[in-house]
C-alpha cells in the first residue's frame, strides 16, 4: 500500500516495525533521542498520548513526509508500570499482574508539515494465575526489559497466560493498527 507521503516511523520498537511491515506500508525508521519524562500529576490515561506528541515535537518533517510516533503504558491499580530496570523487577511486576487485569494504553501522533494529530487506544488484559516457576521461566528466557509492564503479549506468556483481552491486540503490542489505518485513510 502507498500513501502520498513518505512514512517515517520514529520508533526503535521492533514490534512497531513488525506491525507496520505487516500492514504492507512502505516506511523508513528515523530515530531521535527524546526525554520521556512527564508531569507526575498528569492523569495516567493521558500519559501515552502526551509522550507520543512529545516525541513528534522533536521532528521537523519535510514537505512529503509523515512522521509516526508512539508510546505505550501499562496501567495497574492506577499506577503506571514502566519498563523494568532488572529481571527481578520484571518478575515482581508479572507476579503482581498474575490473576488480575490491567489496562494498556498506546498513544500515537501523526505529524506532517501541515498538521499534527494524536490519538490513544485502550485495551484491557486479563491474566490467569501464573506460578513463580512460570514467571521465572518467562523472564529468564525472554528478558522483557524493553517492555512496559514486563511482558510481550506476542510472546510465550501472552500465548499461555492471557485469558482474554478487551480491545485491540495490536494496541497491546504497541501500535493500534486498525485505528492507525483509519486515521491515515488507507485502504486497498
Amino acid at each position: 500500500m502507498e500513501l502520498t507521503k513518505k512514512i517515517i516511523l520514529a520508533s526503535g520498537s521492533p514490534r512497531r516495525k513488525e506491525l507496520l511491515e505487516d500492514l504492507d506500508l512502505d516506511f523508513v525508521i528515523r530515530l531521535i533521542e527524546v526525554d520521556e519524562s512527564y508531569d507526575e500529576n498528569m492523569p495516567a490515561v493521558e500519559v501515552a498520548e502526551f509522550l507520543a506528541r512529545k516525541k513528534a515535537s522533536a521532528y521537523a518533517p519535510a514537505e512529503n513526509e509523515l512522521i509516526i510516533t508512539a508510546d505505550t503504558i501499562v496501567l495497574f491499580q492506577n499506577k503506571i508500570l514502566g519498563k523494568p530496570k532488572s529481571l527481578q523487577e520484571a518478575k515482581e511486576t508479572i507476579k503482581a499482574l498474575s490473576g488480575t487485569d490491567h489496562i494498556v494504553i498506546s498513544g500515537v501522533c501523526l505529524k506532517t508539515v501541515e498538521n499534527t494529530i494524536s490519538f490513544s487506544n485502550t485495551s484491557k488484559v486479563f491474566f490467569r494465575d501464573i506460578s513463580d516457576t512460570e514467571i521465572d521461566y518467562y523472564v529468564e528466557k525472554y528478558k522483557p526489559l524493553d517492555k512496559a509492564g514486563s511482558y510481550g503479549i506476542q510472546e510465550w506468556i501472552g500465548r499461555g497466560f492471557i485469558e482474554k483481552i478487551e480491545g485491540s491486540y495490536t494496541n497491546i503490542m504497541g501500535l493500534p493498527t486498525a485505528q492507525l489505518m483509519r486515521e491515515l485513510g488507507v485502504s486497498c
